[in-house]
């Protein structure tokens, strides 16, 4: 059976076959990831439309013994130890880049140091000076902004766990457009997630304002109401109302039913709505 599986450490996401193993979310397993052998999570059977998109199936080895648990949380505090070194000679080599943590394979074949850097840095003396100190493989790779934070963790300005690190790794792409039409304020900081980069979770709902928006008038634009030219100031497709700003200084929020698609722009008719009245700002 195919089933996703998600790395403890990376967070990254696995497509695994379990072969004859039956196993149910939140299973704890050992398996052959991109990195090499470590511990992963079930999260659960893969959708049947992801099968025949996902080419690459890693093996699982086996149910995680207590032991194994052991092992990882043990690798795990050595790990943090190992950060402490490389930051130091990190700073002793003179390299531009930001470590972000370090991982010890379940079978201790290799240490990986995760970094961020701004440019491709020369870190190949940094490795030999690593290897000669842990005696062991060790390998540098560096991240995105995004991944860091998918590793890191945290909480997201929803008050729940961040979607990158908890969902998936592999969320769909985030435009700025999609922001705008949900009427978000383009104010980096509320559009932007810990990672700088725009929030992820504005592209679950895009889908539902992208069809929901050609039953509004466009931002902007001209509509004729009560023998007084207006303009759209603004839609809220959450509350389902048209904010209008008249010639004559007046406000006026009708409800997208009062407006209909004609040929040469939009009809205005709040009867179209039944017993809804229009609301007027007159401030």
């Amino acid at each position: 059976m195919d089933i996703l599986v998600r790395n403890d450490h990376s967070r990254e996401t696995e497509v695994c076959d379990s072969g004859s193993l039956l196993l149910n979310p939140g299973n704890r397993i050992v398996l052959d990831t991109r990195y090499g052998t470590d511990l992963g999570t079930v999260l659960g059977a893969l959708p049947e439309g992801m099968r025949s998109r996902t080419r690459e199936r890693r093996a699982v080895h086996r149910l995680a013994t207590a032991e194994d648990e052991g092992t990882f949380q043990r690798f795990e505090s050595e790990a943090r130890e190992a950060e402490a070194l490389c930051r130091e000679r990190i700073e002793g080599h003179g390299l531009k880049m930001q470590l972000v943590t370090a991982h010890f394979l379940l079978d201790r074949s290799k240490l990986l140091f995760f970094f961020t850097a701004d440019h491709r840095v020369d870190f190949r003396g940094l490795v030999r000076d690593l290897v000669s100190h842990f005696h062991i493989r060790v390998e540098l790779r560096q991240i995105g902004v995004r991944d860091e934070t998918r590793m890191l963790g945290g909480l997201g300005v929803c008050g729940r766990t961040l979607c990158c690190s908890s969902v998936s790794d592999r969320l769909a792409p985030v435009s700025i457009r999609m922001a705008k039409n949900q009427n978000y304020s383009l104010n980096s900081m509320k559009v932007s997630g810990p990672c700088g980069r725009l929030l992820c979770c504005l592209a679950y709902e895009n889908d539902i304002y992208e069809s929901e928006r050609k039953f509004y008038p466009k931002e902007g634009s001209s509509v004729q109401y009560d023998e007084t030219r207006f303009r759209v100031q603004e839609i809220n497709i959450l509350s389902r109302q048209v904010k209008l700003s008249g010639e004559d200084g007046r406000f006026v929020v009708l409800p997208v039913c009062a407006f209909k698609p004609q040929q040469n722009g939009w009809e205005v008719n709040p009867r179209n709505c039944g017993a809804l009245k229009t609301e007027v700002d007159t401030e």
